[in-house]
């Protein structure tokens, strides 16, 4: 069966509300406060629990180009930019592996997200030179979330176009070591991600919807001491990488990348606590060196 387009279905909500509150007005008048709660609930209940210390906001509110729409998913939340066919930050909380933890098997199909307005598609990436890049990754969103949280994962709002030895290499690998090493490290991490954009704009040449990003980043966050403040890792990689390089080599400040991507990263925290923890990069804290040079998987 043919599906009626989308903006047929609105209209016809509309339409259909219109004629309630005609006739009904009490009931239409429910119905609005309904709505209202459940925007309250989206809004100071489950939105907050996937941030952490609010979310992320552009530095610039007239530049248009870092704008975004929150989508809140199974395990992950995300900025999503219709403009950019990309999502421009993704944040997600990891905890340590349990042994009983499911294996699924992966999708072999990525889904267009009913809430995207430029309708991104699996097929949207067929031959463009880009793999599909996952920001919310499947593996560690899969064993900790489940099927729903796999399901979310595998929507075209949480992804990216990557370089194939970016992908399967640098990024594999630090996906890698934030579930197998931080986690253990530390318990609870906070994990931010997104897309760079820089210079000339490209898009894909199999859809003209979807930009492709310069580089990526990851901002790691930690509470080694429940009394002390938070400690934070930067990294920035370019799509140009080879693969094998340590992993060092790409570690930043979340200043730098601030500067970068123009948004404001955990708005809620403290200022002072801010200011340091933002400026600081140190790999030592994050036992990094022992991990550094992690051999890909594929």
């Amino acid at each position: 069966m043919r599906r009626k387009p989308r903006t047929l279905n609105w209209l016809i909500l509309l339409l259909s509300l219109f004629r309630i509150g005609r006739k009904h007005p009490v009931l239409l008048l429910m119905m609005i406060l309904i709505g209202a709660g459940d925007y309250a609930y989206e809004i100071k209940i489950a939105r907050p629990t996937l941030l952490f210390q609010g979310a992320p906001q552009a530095r610039d509110a007239s530049n248009y180009e870092t704008w975004f729409r929150i989508l809140r998913n199974d395990g992950f939340i995300l900025g999503y930019s219709d403009l950019r066919g990309n999502p421009l930050w993704v944040e997600y909380a990891l905890t340590p592996l349990s042994d009983n933890a499911p294996s699924l098997k992966r999708p072999n199909r990525f889904e267009t997200d009913w809430r995207s307005i430029n309708r991104v598609s699996h097929d949207s990436y067929q031959q463009s030179g880009y793999d599909r890049g996952h920001m919310a990754p499947n593996y560690a969103i899969s064993r900790l979330y489940g099927k729903e949280g796999q399901a979310d994962s595998f929507l075209m709002t949480n992804i990216s176009p990557q370089k194939s030895k970016l992908n399967q290499r640098v990024w594999q690998r630090l996906e890698e070591v934030e579930i197998q090493h931080f986690t253990k490290r530390f318990g609870k991490v906070w994990v931010v991600t997104g897309p760079v954009f820089s210079g000339t704009v490209e898009r894909l040449a199999s859809d003209w919807t979807v930009e492709v990003p310069d580089a990526f980043y990851k901002i790691y966050i930690a509470h080694p001491n429940p009394n002390r403040s938070p400690i934070a890792l930067g990294f920035l990689i370019p799509q140009t990488v080879k693969g094998k390089e340590p992993l060092m080599q790409f570690v930043t400040t979340i200043d730098h990348l601030e500067a970068q991507t123009g948004l404001d990263f955990f708005p809620d925290l403290d200022d002072k606590i801010e200011n340091v923890m933002e400026a600081s990069a140190d790999p030592l804290l994050w036992d990094l060196p022992a991990v550094s040079k992690l051999p890909p998987r594929y």
